[in-house]
């Protein structure tokens, strides 16, 4: 049997990870400044986390939602605490796309309403809610176009206004940060506004914080720069530190009913030991403080830089856009530089390193940018 090709892989194997470093078989050193999507948040092989995960797992690795999981409730205090939301509740599943589509389901039924309002560039996950909600026809099937979905422009509150008008929106779901689109940020004004829009309108405001929240920012969600507070909060990526976990933060006038939402693997003992690894480890290291001030920095350094075209973002979610191609760029800083980076389209390259980058590495990255680009 052969793999079901849906990849375009470069001809990289790490096997081995610390901290902002991976390594191959070989030995090479790689500075990792993409973590695997967003994922990694507190660095590879933390021994904090590893001795969670390995801990957990000797005790106990999985039994189903039908029993007592007091990990769970441990998680949701420690979520609460970090992120300012400890009068929300909190609803564990897999990954970022299931996430969504619980939101996305919560606010059906807390308004009786279908249809949803997403963003142009706008990506969600691949299932089949999520892709519904994000705005490219490539990885939607026949399937997926239900026709409850409509898109505006980000940062166009006139036409949010217009649609949410109608009362015929369940939701309107906006990321923190669009990260697929190439660090798209919306304006904390626009955020503002929307909240005000979807409060007049009885519309649920979704805040997918999938890749830019915990802590990526320099907030601990990207949305708390605007000051507002969502209804429903999705977050998956930087929650397990590369154990598959999501989650979905409900506001106190959702009412929680046997049977209406469920999952066999969410928040099962070991993904709520390896989150809660991540959480205590953001606390006690400063790592939302951390990316917050080296994010600063290396904006700063790289808008200095004149051959740029433009550089997007906040804290360690950082999209520059350059004059040629962004794949090729990419391509030599991993394999002249040994430095691994993301892409979004066709001309941005992303950084999303781990939380705990310092700028000495970001300092090696820069020097190495420079000479790429040179």
């Amino acid at each position: 049997m052969e793999l079901f090709n849906v990849y375009s892989l470069y001809p990289v194997e790490p096997v081995r990870g610390e901290g902002c470093f991976v390594y191959d078989a070989a030995g090479t050193q790689y500075l990792d400044l993409y973590g695997g999507h967003a994922v990694i948040s507190i660095g590879h092989a933390h021994p904090r986390y590893v001795e969670a995960v390995a801990g957990q797992v000797a005790r106990l690795g999985f039994y189903s939602n039908s029993v007592e999981n007091s990990l769970q409730g441990r998680l949701a205090e420690l979520l609460g605490r970090v992120s300012g939301y400890d009068d929300y509740r909190l609803f564990l599943c897999n990954s970022g796309a299931e996430a969504n589509e619980n939101a996305l389901k919560l606010a059906s039924f807390q308004t009786g309403r279908a249809k949803v309002l997403a963003f142009a560039k706008a990506f969600h996950g691949r299932t089949s809610g999520a892709v519904a909600a994000t705005d490219n026809p490539a990885i939607s099937a026949p399937f997926n176009r239900t026709g409850n979905v409509e898109f505006v422009p980000l940062n166009d509150i006139e036409a949010v206004r217009e649609r949410l008008a109608t009362r015929e929106f369940a939701a309107v779901l906006v990321e923190g940060i669009q990260g697929v689109a190439g660090i798209r940020c919306p304006s904390d004004e626009f955020l503002r506004q929307l909240r005000d829009v979807a409060t007049e309108t009885g519309t649920q405001l979704i805040l997918d914080e999938i890749q830019s929240g915990y802590g990526r920012t320099g907030r601990f969600f990207a949305h708390q720069y605007a000051g507002i507070r969502p209804d429903l909060i999705t977050m998956a990526k930087g929650m397990g530190n590369g154990f598959p976990i999501g989650g979905v933060l409900i506001a106190p006038h959702f009412e929680a009913r046997p049977g209406m939402l469920g999952t066999t693997f969410g928040g099962n003992h070991l993904a709520c030991a390896a989150a809660i690894a991540v959480l205590e480890t953001i606390e006690r290291e400063g790592l939302v403080e951390n990316a917050a001030s080296v994010g600063e920095y290396l904006l700063g350094e790289l808008r200095t830089m004149p051959m740029l075209r433009e550089v997007r973002g906040r804290g360690l979610m950082i999209g520059i856009e350059i004059e040629d191609s962004g794949a090729e760029l990419r391509r030599r800083l991993l394999f002249e530089k040994h430095i691994f980076t993301g892409g979004a389209g066709a001309s941005t390259v992303r950084l999303l390193p781990a939380l705990c980058l310092t700028c000495e590495l970001a300092d090696r990255f820069l020097a190495a940018f420079r000479e790429v680009l040179a």
